[in-house]
């Protein structure tokens, strides 16, 4: 009982977001377009996600032809962030542009024992008819032992939900 206690003691200093980090999440993960959501603009997308604590790395590695664009938004599930370049995959071909030097809070939390990342931001935007925040809300969740990836986003600027589907990428690939 003795031995435990010192143990026990160390579990409470522990932030109990960081026992719900999920390193199953982590790795290369490469869209499957047959059963995804359209891409309009690129023909290519890995997300490579990485966790270190309570932070989570989304790094998007885009390509259309011959141009290639690498973009990472890092979320913490511990305390809201705020994004000074928050990388939205629809921006290339939307004409929601993100308004220039606007930063985009982001709250980030584990569900389902680690299994589901949650996001929500409020990315200020330019349209049109002037400045816009459009309210974004994305669960990046584990499927089939985890080796597949289903991501659902929500944007208040869509009737329908964007939904990407990724296969893990092994070594073989």
């Amino acid at each position: 009982m003795k031995r435990l206690l010192p143990l026990f003691s160390l579990l409470l200093l522990v932030p109990l977001s960081a026992l719900a980090e999920s390193k199953s999440l982590d790795g290369r993960w490469r869209l499957d377009p047959a059963r995804s959501s359209a891409l309009d603009g690129w023909n290519l997308w890995d997300l490579v996600i990485s966790t270190s604590g309570s932070q989570v790395s989304l790094q998007h590695d885009m390509q259309w032809r011959t141009t290639k664009l690498s973009a990472t938004n890092v979320v913490d599930t511990a305390q809201p962030a705020v994004l000074q370049n928050f990388f939205r995959v629809e921006q290339r071909h939307m004409a929601l542009y993100p308004a220039k030097g606007a930063a985009t809070p982001v709250r980030a939390a584990w569900l389902d024992n680690g299994r589901t990342l949650r996001l929500e931001a409020e990315a200020p935007i330019e349209i049109s008819q002037g400045s816009a925040t459009m309210r974004i809300y994305g669960e990046y969740r584990l499927l089939e032992g985890d080796n597949a990836l289903l991501v659902t986003e929500l944007h208040s600027s869509r009737p329908k939900p964007l939904v990407y589907r990724f296969n893990r990428v092994t070594e073989a690939k």
